[in-house]
């Protein structure tokens, strides 16, 4: 809806889970409750998602805003935000405090350097590293992105050396902010990902801060180094682990695990915000949703 609450009409494009409309020198940013994995938009949508990220990005961009500048300008309603337009550098920079997901497997297959970082011997799966590392990738509308190193992107034009420098300390800087602000709240911010965009004042922070979709967040009392995080984690990995356990990447999901996906949305922002205990929300392992899950398929819908 616009300030005078008519509707704006077709957005002036649409991301994975975000619909985008072009305001002159602002941009409206509407958080839907669509959600994606694996590169691909999934048939059934969360609900409340949209309301959780919308939350969570207005409060951690006001939060950080003194850290390094960001696009944030003002929360519009429940699922939308007015922000400062700006030309995208079509990267994005994942921070890594913990050893996980994609690193995790490339290190387990004996690869002991992350975008030319080495690694010490005898990491465990979501071990702490010794400091966070950058890891750079390409940012694609559709397809896979792909790892990218500091020289290839600025000798591809991404981006100057000197911007290169920017946002690589901008990245560390606000991920050591959120990952502070998280452990405030007992959770553990494992790695987030930072866009960047180029305003005539420099550069800024776009798109959204750690949220559910875009880091990975775990609770202090339940992490265990060696183990997967998925059961207690309030981020997207316990979706994608759904998935991966299937075997199918584009069904649709069961009302259980509707539910409990909704519950990590929300969480995240609910904890993050002081407004919730992560032992109030509710979630259940991931075994346990599988076999609920199957049960549902089973019965047409009914557990």
């Amino acid at each position: 809806m616009g300030d005078n609450g008519a509707p704006l009409g077709p957005p002036s494009w649409r991301g994975k889970v975000k619909d985008v409309y072009d305001l002159g020198d602002r941009l409206l940013m509407v958080f839907t409750d669509r959600i994606s994995a694996f590169d691909s938009i999934l048939p059934d949508p969360i609900p409340g998602k949209g309301i959780s990220l919308n939350g969570m990005s207005a409060l951690l961009l006001g939060m950080s805003a003194s850290t390094y500048p960001n696009h944030f300008l003002r929360k519009v309603d429940d699922r939308s935000m007015e922000v400062l337009k700006a030309s995208r550098i079509d990267l994005e920079l994942i921070v890594r405090g913990y050893i996980y997901g994609s690193a995790w497997r490339s290190y387990s297959n004996g690869n002991r350097i992350v975008s030319g970082v080495e690694l010490p011997p005898g990491l465990r799966m979501a071990d702490e590293l010794p400091e966070p590392v950058l890891t750079p990738t390409t940012k694609s509308q559709v397809g896979h992105d792909e790892e990218i190193s500091a020289e290839d992107a600025i000798g591809s034009g991404v981006l100057t050396r000197d911007e290169w420098a920017e946002v690589e300390e901008a990245s560390l800087k606000l991920y050591e902010f959120y990952a502070r602000v998280a452990r405030s709240r007992g959770l553990i911010l494992a790695d987030a990902k930072f866009e960047f965009g180029r305003t005539q004042d420099g550069l800024i922070q776009i798109d959204e801060p750690p949220t559910h979709d875009s880091a990975r967040i775990w609770p202090i009392k339940h992490y265990e180094p060696g183990v997967p995080q998925e059961d207690h984690c309030l981020d997207k990995e316990f979706l994608r682990s759904y998935l991966r356990r299937i075997g199918c990447i584009q069904c649709r999901l069961p009302p259980v695990v509707v539910d409990q996906v909704a519950r990590r949305v929300r969480g995240a922002y609910d904890v993050i915000s002081g407004a919730a205990r992560v032992e109030d929300l509710g979630l259940m392992g991931l075994d346990e949703v599988v076999e609920l899950a199957g049960r549902e398929l089973r019965s047409g819908g009914n557990p």
